[in-house]
């Protein structure tokens, strides 16, 4: 049975169990500031973009956030170097503001780890467009996270999303299933997250000694970590891929 597809306007009953659907997220992708700033509240204003998945027992299965914002004003017009933080914050401006929002941005696409496997990503990318395009849409941005680049930490990214199989279509599996669905590559955001901690922070999310200066490789990290012990700091900025999916 297809799971079915709904968004928290039209069942907020759900929200709890969105909220709390199992995920495969490193821990260290959540303590990212700005997405702990903002990300909570998509599901409480702007519920209409927020889908989910349940299958025939009810469970919340998948989910997938997005948000609308302007991207085509006078200080704009480009997709921004600092992607997933940048968006997230122009979209809230855009909200309190009152500005009219031209471009909706995916934020996330989740799949709890009991239903990884059977192509459901793909389907909630798919509900994401459509669900878009009913609100009067032409174009869905995402701020990609590679699935794979982890595995190649000290690769240039340009050089990972340039790779291709032999039909043509990427070498990464979650940059082949945009591309599958309309999406094209525009640009590469360097910065798209920031997560800087105290050492003991990053201690307790990876279980790593960071005692160590320079870069520290981490599961799950796209990119080394920058530790520097004199400064009780590390900083990861983790790069993503802008892709363009018309409508």
């Amino acid at each position: 049975m297809e799971p079915k597809v709904s968004s928290l306007a039209e069942r907020p009953d759900k929200l709890e169990q969105v909220r709390g659907m199992p995920d495969t997220w490193p821990e260290f992708v959540t303590n990212d500031l700005v997405g702990n700033a903002h990300y909570s509240r998509i599901a409480t204003e702007l519920p209409e973009y927020v889908l989910f998945a349940e299958d025939e027992h009810g469970e919340v299965v998948a989910q997938a956030y997005s948000l609308p914002f302007a991207l085509h004003t006078e200080d704009r017009g480009t997709l921004p170097a600092r992607g997933w933080d940048q968006v997230l914050v122009w979209a809230f401006a855009d909200l309190r503001r009152g500005t009219r929002p031209d471009t909706v941005s995916a934020i996330s696409i989740s799949v709890a780890p009991q239903a990884q496997g059977g192509g459901l990503s793909g389907r909630m990318l798919a509900a994401m467009r459509d669900n878009a395009r009913a609100h009067g849409f032409t174009e869905v941005v995402a701020p990609l996270r590679p699935s794979a680049k982890h595995l190649e930490p000290h690769t240039p990214i340009e050089e990972y999303v340039r790779r291709l199989r032999p039909d043509g279509l990427p070498h990464d599996s979650w940059l082949r299933v945009h591309v599958r669905a309309g999406a094209v590559v525009d640009s590469i955001a360097p910065a798209s997250m920031t997560v800087a901690a105290s050492l003991e922070e990053w201690r307790c999310w990876t279980g790593l000694p960071f005692d160590t200066a320079g870069d520290i490789e981490v599961p799950g990290a796209l990119v080394p970590v920058r530790c520097e012990p004199e400064r009780d700091c590390a900083v990861y900025v983790e790069p993503n891929v802008w892709l363009r999916h018309a409508l």
